[in-house]
């Protein structure tokens, strides 16, 4: 893995769930995941339509959630894979809302599943940082824009086409490398983007992996947990995060 990356100008790091485990923010589809927490209640969760309709469902859930984000502090992966983007063209395609990407310090982040930092009306479009949306939440169970319309993170919810994929198929296609951390690869179209890749592929995830999608061969499978597999190549590559 090391001689992978030191010898490629142009690396994607496509992050799931899993690299923010070690944070302390389960994923959403394992065992212990936060749809099982949620039980029958959790895909109604993120349905946009459900939102238009009954939007406290979401915001009973978005205040846990927040609570739990501001708990924690990035993993030792999303920090080395911000130092690495200090002498790389390296670019980040996260699956995860949570921002501990860009509190590391990664700077060329694409949330292809959008983000919890920015929020906006649906009625005029008016944009909330998440400091006015928590002001917000506090003082009314569902935040609304002074113009009286609601207010949505901008987080990409059931039956809403995700972000920047364009940008994210080309940067793939132009990738020496392509690091997949912590995603099962099960939720497209995030998941078909290691089959663009045309360099050396390589996983990094302790669950399962689902191949399905992906219409080429991995180069290097690493089956361990992150944090411990990322402070062993850290160490291999002399970069100190």
């Amino acid at each position: 893995m090391a001689s992978a990356l030191e010898g490629a100008r142009r690396i994607v790091v496509l992050t799931g769930a899993g690299i923010s485990t070690a944070s302390g923010i389960p994923d959403f589809r394992g065992p212990n995941g936060i749809y099982r927490q949620l039980g029958a209640e959790a895909e109604r969760i993120f349905d946009i339509d459900h939102f238009m309709v009954n939007p406290s469902t979401f915001y009973g859930f978005h205040r846990r959630f927040l609570e739990m984000v501001e708990a924690v502090r990035p993993s030792f992966a999303h920090r080395f894979i911000a130092k690495l983007e200090e002498t790389k063209d390296l670019a980040v395609i996260t699956q995860n809302v949570d921002g501990l990407h860009q509190r590391a310090g990664s700077r060329n982040v694409i949330e292809i599943h959008g983000g919890i930092g920015e929020n906006s009306c649906l009625t005029c479009g008016r944009t909330y940082s998440l400091g006015d949306l928590k002001a917000m939440m506090e003082e009314r169970e569902v935040p609304l824009c002074s113009c009286g319309g609601l207010i949505k993170p901008h987080v990409v919810f059931f039956g809403e086409g995700v972000r920047d994929l364009d940008r994210c198929m080309e940067l793939s296609r132009d990738c020496q490398v392509m690091l997949v951390v912590g995603s099962s690869l099960t939720v497209t179209p995030a998941a078909s983007l290691p089959s663009l890749c045309k360099g050396t592929l390589a996983v990094v995830s302790r669950g399962e992996i689902y191949t399905g999608h992906v219409r080429r061969p991995i180069d290097i499978m690493i089956e361990e947990d992150i944090d411990p597999f990322f402070m062993r190549l850290a160490a291999e590559m002399g970069l100190k995060p």
